[in-house]
Formats: structure tokens, sequence, C-alpha cells
């Protein structure tokens, strides 16, 4: 689909003006702190970004100058599927961050509301409103006690969490052999990442008319912004069916209706959805172009794709 619409517009980066201030409308290489700037101040959490280098007592006193405690939220400027996303707790988290990181990163106050979801969002430019096709919630990784099972014989049980292990067995080292109380629910992963072991669920039932005007009246704040998932967390399907969230990330059209990663899930359906979500991304970068929103050059495409590419291959993205 991508090969025959590139071919219809003759331009392999046609994609790049569906989300006009978005670089590549949100495809690769868009700096995450740039993209949240875009964002209403009301409904995203305090964000800074640090640039290296920079040592420990830096990133500190940029955290308390700002506004921002203990525990924060760390991630790359420029990144995807959890790569880098650390949950920093102390002073030492900080250090072993900054003895891994090799780019710029954001820290971003640590949301602590109860729900995940993603929330993806198409505003056609030649339409008046705007509409969501896909809430995702997002099942942390987590484990329950029995009474009589260490935490690492829960792990090693559970196939997500077990394929989580060569993380979880330094995070949770000095409690592994802990036998939680029966019913006890213990979350190991607080970030909401496919890759991290967070189990994703389709929760488009939710979906109403109130809900998209609620999502549509952001978008139409965020300048320039019209194809897109808002990745959040809110306290109840309450506050999220009104807006009242705060949104951690907006990915731009290289986001995806995650609602067809649900367990179980038809694949002929998902594909259903893949090319419902491709015409719906072509018809809004083909309306923006009629209205003077130029595509990338192929030069400069080719030189952020190269980019991209050599961080992903350097960094195991």
């Amino acid at each position: 689909m991508w090969l025959w619409y590139a071919l219809r517009e003759r331009s392999l980066f046609y994609f790049s003006a569906s989300n006009p201030s978005i670089l590549t409308g949100g495809m690769m290489g868009e700096s995450k702190y740039e993209v949240l700037n875009l964002v209403p101040d009301s409904v995203k959490p305090k964000t800074i970004l640090i640039k290296l280098p920079t040592t420990r007592q830096q990133v500190l006193d940029a955290l308390q100058t700002n506004g921002l405690q203990l525990p924060v939220i760390f991630k790359p400027d420029m990144g995807e599927r959890g790569w880098m996303v650390r949950k920093i707790k102390s002073a030492e988290d900080v250090d072993q961050y900054l003895a891994e990181i090799k780019i710029d990163f954001i820290a971003q106050e640590f949301v602590n509301l109860p729900l995940e979801y993603g929330v993806f969002y198409v505003r056609f430019p030649s339409q008046p409103n705007g509409f969501v096709n896909s809430i995702t919630e997002k099942e942390f990784l987590s484990v329950t006690g029995d009474g009589s099972k260490t935490l690492q014989q829960l792990i090693l049980e559970k196939d997500r969490a077990k394929i989580q292990w060569d993380t979880l067995k330094q995070a949770y080292a000095a409690q592994l052999h802990d036998v939680p109380a029966p019913g006890k629910k213990i979350e190991l992963v607080s970030i909401g990442n496919h890759c991290l072991g967070t189990t994703f669920i389709n929760s488009n039932h939710l979906i109403t008319e109130q809900f998209s005007a609620s999502f549509d009246a952001i978008s139409k704040q965020i300048d320039g912004f019209y194809f897109g998932r808002f990745d959040l967390r809110c306290a109840s399907e309450a506050d999220l069916a009104t807006g009242n969230i705060k949104i951690m990330e907006l990915n731009g059209c290289g986001a995806e209706p995650a609602h067809i990663y649900h367990p179980g899930a038809s694949l002929i359906k998902g594909i259903g959805t893949i090319i419902t979500h491709w015409k719906n991304l072509y018809r809004v970068s083909k309306e923006n172009h009629t209205r003077g929103v130029p595509y990338l050059s192929f030069a400069e495409g080719k030189r952020i794709y190269n980019s991209f590419k050599k961080l992903k291959a350097g960094k195991n993205l």
C-alpha cells in the first residue's frame, strides 16, 4: 500500500504531510520532546529535555529547578518500542542511566494514575471534526502471590514475565526469594510497552460520540496534528471519556491502532484494520498536500532515514 500510494503521489515520503508540525509526520526521526511540546500544558505531565554530556548533579539540579521530584521517567528523545525507558527512583539510578544512554533524553514527571491507554485519533483536513478509531488499554506486567511460591517461581511460571527474566532478575534481586501473600498483586513493570510485557486490551467498546468529541477538542489545540496516537494515563474510564487525562507521549503517523494486538484477536480483522489505517493516512496526507503542505523531498527523507537507521543499529532499538 505504501509503494502504491508513493507511486501515485510520486513521493516515497508522502506521509510526511499527514502532520505538518511533526518531522516526517511522525514516521521516523522526530524528537519526542518537540512533539510533546505541541500538546496543551493542561493535559501533559512536566517534561524537560536533558542534553548530553551531563553529570548526575546537573541532572538532579535540572529536576529540582523544574519542579520534578523522584521518581521520574527517563526516556530517549528519539527512540521506540520501550528502548531505555526507565523509572528513576534514586541518584544511583541516574548514574546507571547516564552510563548507558548515548543520546539526549527526556525527564518526565511520573504520572501516578492507575489506568494507561493508547488512543488513536484521525481528522481529515477537509472535515470540521475528527474521530477516535482505536482505544487500547494497557495491562502492566504483574504476578499474583499464592502464599507458597517465591517471586522468582511466579515470574518463571508466567510466559510474559519469563521473557523479561534477564531484566527482572536484576530489578528484583533482593526480593526473588520472598513469598508474596495469597492474592497480593505485584506490578513488575510500570511502563506500558508491549516489548516490556504489557498486555494490550481492545477497548473500542468505549468509543462514543462524546469520547471522540473530547479528543477532537484536545487535538485541535495541537497545531498541525491530524493523525496519530495519544499514550496517556487517567484515573477512570469516566475521566478518559471526558478528556481528564495526562498525555505522556504523542505519536504521529508511525503509530499503530494497537488494539489489534489483543490476545487471541483475529489476524484477518487485524489486517483489515491496518488496511483502513493506511487508507486514512493517505487521505490525510493527500488532503494536506492539496492545501499546500509539501511532501518531504527524497534527499531530505533519505538523510533522516539513514540517521534513524544508524541510531537503531547502534542502540538495538
